[in-house]
Parts: C-alpha cells; sequence; structure tokens
C-alpha cells in the first residue's frame, strides 16, 4: 500500500516548506496538500524535486475562509471568482505535475432550492473537469462528514456517486476519506468497495478526533486489507492530525508499506 502525506496538517511542528524534506525522511515518495497559494509554484517544485517526492493532489482555494467559505462550486452568484480559482489551481497543478485537483462544493447560498443548488453544482463540475481535460487532470469532489461542516453541499458517498454518474465524465472522480465515511454513515468497507470503480483517491484518519490510525474506533487493520485486497492501486492519503506529534505518531506504518 502507497501512503502520501497531507502536508497541511502533517509536520506541521516546521514551516511549510520544510515539510517536504521530513516527509522523505521518514519515508514518504508522495505528498498531498490543502491551499498552496501563498507560496510560489516554482519553491514547491523546488522542495518535491529536492526531495524526490510526488504530489498526488491538491484544493481548490476555498473562497473567504474567514467569513465562512469552504468551495464556491455551489456559489450561483460567484462564478467567475469559481472559475478564476478553478483556473489558479490547475495552474499549480500543472506546474507541480499534479494529476488531481479537489473541487470543494461549499455551503449554498441563502434562498436557493436544493434544485437549483444541484444544478449549479454539476454545472460547475463539468466546467472544472473540461479545464482539467485539456491539461489531463482530475477533478476530485469530496463528502465532507455535517458534524466537523454543517450545511457542505455534499456529504454522503451515495450523493458524490450520482453525482459522478450523472455526468459521466471520465475525470471526475470520488474522494473517499474514511474519516468522513465513519462520521457521516459508517459501513466503511462496504461503502468503499460498492464506489470503487468512481473512487480516484483515499484519505484515512481515525474516528473520533482524527488522529491517525489506532487512536479510535475504526479497524484499520482491516480496512487495509479490504483496500489492498480490492484492487486499488493509487495512493492512500494521511489527512489526519497527529495526536502526539507527527513523527511519533508514524509507528502505526511499521506494519505497512510506505512509498
Amino acid at each position: 500500500m502507497k501512503f502520501s502525506a497531507n502536508l497541511s496538517i502533517l509536520f506541521t511542528e516546521v514551516p511549510f516548506l520544510e515539510r517536504f524534506k521530513l516527509a522523505a525522511a521518514h519515508g514518504f515518495k508522495a505528498v498531498e496538500f490543502w491551499f498552496p497559494y501563498e507560496w510560489k509554484a516554482s519553491d514547491i517544485q523546488a522542495e518535491l524535486s529536492a526531495n524526490d517526492l510526488v504530489l498526488i493532489g491538491l484544493n481548490t482555494a476555498p473562497g473567504n475562509a474567514a467569513a465562512g467559505d469552504w468551495g464556491l462550486t455551489v456559489q450561483r452568484d460567484r462564478q467567475a471568482e469559481f472559475r478564476d480559482g478553478v483556473h489558479l489551481a490547475f495552474e499549480y497543478a500543472s506546474a507541480l505535475n499534479c494529476g488531481n485537483v479537489h473541487v470543494m462544493a461549499g455551503f449554498p447560498a441563502a434562498g436557493t432550492s436544493h434544485e437549483q443548488t444541484e444544478q449549479v453544482y454539476q454545472d460547475n463540475i463539468r466546467y472544472a473537469a473540461g479545464h482539467a481535460a485539456t491539461l489531463g487532470k482530475n477533478v476530485l469532489i469530496e463528502p465532507l462528514n455535517p458534524i466537523d461542516r454543517p450545511g457542505y453541499w455534499l456529504s454522503r458517498q451515495s450523493h458524490a456517486r450520482s453525482v459522478v454518474e450523472a455526468l459521466g465524465l471520465p475525470n471526475v472522480k470520488i474522494m473517499f476519506d474514511l474519516y468522513h465515511v465513519q462520521m457521516t454513515e459508517g459501513r466503511i468497507a462496504s461503502t468503499l468497495l460498492a464506489n470503487l470503480p468512481h473512487i480516484g483517491h483515499i484519505q484515512i484518519a481515525d474516528v473520533p478526533g482524527r488522529g491517525e490510525p489506532g487512536t479510535g474506533e475504526i479497524n484499520y487493520p482491516y480496512l487495509f486489507d479490504v483496500i489492498e485486497k480490492s484492487g486499488y492501486s493509487g495512493w492512500v492519503g494521511c489527512e489526519y492530525k497527529p495526536v502526539s506529534g507527527s513523527i511519533q505518531g508514524l509507528s502505526w506504518m511499521a506494519r505497512h508499506k510506505v512509498g
């Protein structure tokens, strides 16, 4: 199994551009992160190259996070801002040789019906996918649990699957985060297998608290076995908050191949 380090929440003991070296030093061959936009793509690429790392994924900018934004895809009156964010994200993805961009859904605008919001969402994902296709990239959509992100448009795997199937675009895939699945609906193994043809990336963290595997209720040895036997050949993103420090929190990997 191949694990990638999410540098937005791992190795945060050091500044962002120093985390690449730490990840490589502890066996990672791949990394991912959320929002790289305050750093130059050239500086990030230098760290990737110097440490022989590949970049698996990044997110579109959330909008005005301080004002409560967490994605703009469902915001019907902010389409220009949404498209600018898509172009910027794929500009970084192209510069960093990154194949996947998570296009964040966000929160519906007040006064918008469910049907209107879903139409806006699918139209905007279609736009992002069209732009991504010209660059040979994928769009990822990720359900976030309603406890951490109440009101977020995409919260269940069935909704994500319906979007992927409705669009019918080969470069629109689901980012399957075991933490969010457990928080929202449970039945992780059967849900993963049911959605496997549409999954473009997997992420992990334990419940409760979003710590590393082994710190909560999720049976990760069993689920890792399920993933390995499923035929999934992609990376598994370590998107967790280390309970006792990033390096100390890597002890769970001793039983699993990293790289």
